[in-house]
C-alpha cells in the first residue's frame, strides 16, 4: 500500500492553499497512494507556537466543516483516505486536530 506526505508552504491565501493541497491529493492519488497525509496545518499560516487569541481564533474551523467536507467529496471521487491537520474550532476552545476521512 503506498501511503503519500503531502507537505507544502501555506502563504496567507487560505484557498490557494486549499486549492494546492486538492491538486496535490490528485497527484498522489494518480501515483496509486491509498492514504494520503497533510503535514501539521497545510493550510494555513504556522502560528500556535502561543495560546490562540485575537485575529488566529478566525482562521479556527469547525469540524465537519467547510474543509472536511470538501476533502471528504474528494476521497470518495478517488477512493482513498485522506489525513488532514486543521486549526479546530469547538465550542469557542481551538485545537490542533487531524480528521481522518475515508474513501466512504
Amino acid at each position: 500500500m503506498k501511503i503519500a506526505l503531502i507537505q507544502q508552504k501555506a502563504t496567507q491565501n487560505i484557498q490557494h492553499n486549499i486549492e494546492k493541497g486538492i491538486a496535490s491529493v490528485r497527484t498522489a492519488a494518480e501515483k496509486k497512494a491509498k492514504i494520503i497525509c497533510f503535514a501539521e496545518l497545510a493550510f494555513t499560516p504556522f502560528y500556535p507556537q502561543k495560546k490562540s487569541e485575537g485575529q488566529n481564533l478566525v482562521l479556527a474551523e469547525t469540524i465537519p466543516g467547510c474543509t472536511t467536507n470538501l476533502f471528504s467529496s474528494i476521497a470518495k471521487e478517488l477512493g482513498v483516505v485522506i489525513i488532514l491537520n486543521l486549526y479546530e474550532n469547538l465550542n469557542g476552545k481551538t485545537f490542533d486536530s487531524s480528521p481522518v476521512i475515508d474513501a466512504d
